[in-house]
């Protein structure tokens, strides 16, 4: 029989007591290791061919999330939770950064590149040259919302609290970063860290839709 590192009732008692946190306590702060696991959750998220088409901007200077907060609707959230991340999708994807990540594909799985000649014409068919290539931002985008989704599970797992941000200005967050000369754009931003004794949102109850409403079962 397989043996589950959590229970069921765990995972969903984490996922129930996590919420987006509207008030953080500006004095708590995530520990090193917990830190250091949460961003180890970033890198392994699955993306589309492995591709990990974004980047995570780890926002911890605190004159830098002075300037982030009047372009992020005044939410306090930027500058009180512990930490504040910036998640950033790439614009264009070209044959060159195909080549780069198949270099490092070959590097940790010890193959040729040359090995992997049929892996980068699907690439290239698809994201540079294909179906992709007309909206290639719009599809790492996708990507980095997957990273968003498995952070936020990680750090509930953690009794860590998060709260996902689109209420900001992306392309003046841009300015602030420095992303376009990187060949990147915001796309959504999390802050991290322990509630408020005093958040009000923590009260109020989960709404969701039944599964009977939300599965289509076929």
């Amino acid at each position: 029989m397989h043996t589950k590192p959590v229970s069921n009732d765990t995972l969903l008692q984490q996922l129930r007591w996590r919420y987006a946190t509207k008030t953080f306590d500006s004095t708590k702060k995530i520990a090193g290791d917990d830190w250091a696991t949460l961003e180890q959750a970033l890198i392994l998220t699955p993306t589309s061919y492995g591709f990990q088409p974004y980047r995570f901007v780890v926002v911890s200077d605190p004159a830098t999330r002075e300037n982030l907060l009047p372009l992020s609707w005044g939410q306090r959230q930027v500058t009180d939770a512990s930490h504040f991340v910036v998640f950033a999708a790439k614009t264009s994807v070209s044959e060159a950064d195909v080549d780069y990540y198949l270099a490092h594909v070959g590097k940790v799985r010890g193959v040729p590149v040359e090995k992997l000649a049929q892996f980068r014409g699907m690439l290239v068919g698809d994201i540079v040259n294909g179906p992709r290539s007309k909206y290639q931002h719009e599809w790492a985008t996708r990507q980095a919302y997957i990273a968003l989704g498995n952070f936020m599970t990680a750090a509930a797992m953690l009794s860590i609290d998060v709260c996902p941000m689109e209420g900001i200005d992306p392309a003046k967050y841009d300015e602030v970063l420095g992303l376009p000369a990187m060949g990147y754009k915001t796309v959504v931003a999390a802050a991290a860290g322990y509630r408020s004794a005093d958040c009000k949102a923590a009260t109020f109850p989960k709404v969701r839709y039944s599964a009977d409403e939300l599965f289509i079962r076929i």
